[in-house]
């Protein structure tokens, strides 16, 4: 084989610092854009970012001269800088210290965006914790509830 090919989309979720409801209405469009922008100059294709007032959810398609690691450091750490820098909100901004990234399948990336976009609706039926839970299951881990409160 003479070309090296590679297309990895991951649907990447994190939370607020202790899932406090930090990201509201009238700033998150804003960190999204934040967090899209620090994604393409990694040169990582974003497909969709949303979530509600305690986490995110973002699908993209991963670099891969890059870390997955170094990927969700520069995002999460960028971002809640940048929140800070510029007063979005009124209490010292921070994300979680963990994350979950899930690879998706190319038979699967609409199903994903659809379930990404349909954050608030699906939110009224079924909280974070449980929909977080379920991830985690789901891909085969281990629920390790002693980091939750990090």
């Amino acid at each position: 084989m003479s070309h090296s090919y590679c297309k990895i989309w991951l649907h990447l979720i994190f939370s607020t610092k202790c899932r406090e409801p930090l990201i509201h209405a009238s700033i998150e469009q804003k960190i999204y854009e934040h967090m899209r922008q620090q994604l393409l100059d990694m040169q990582c294709t974003v497909r969709i970012i949303n979530g509600m007032p305690d986490h995110v959810h973002i699908l993209f398609l991963q670099n891969p001269k890059l870390a997955i690691t170094d990927v969700v450091k520069q995002v999460k750490g960028n971002t809640s800088h940048w929140i800070n820098q510029e007063n979005l909100i009124p209490e010292k901004f921070g994300w979680q210290t963990g994350y979950g990234i899930f690879s998706v399948s190319e038979s699967q990336l609409d199903r994903v965006y659809h379930y990404i976009r349909n954050q608030k609706e699906h939110h009224r039926a079924k909280p974070f914790a449980d929909e977080y839970d379920e991830f985690v299951l789901a891909h085969g881990l281990t629920i390790n509830k002693e980091q939750d409160d990090e």
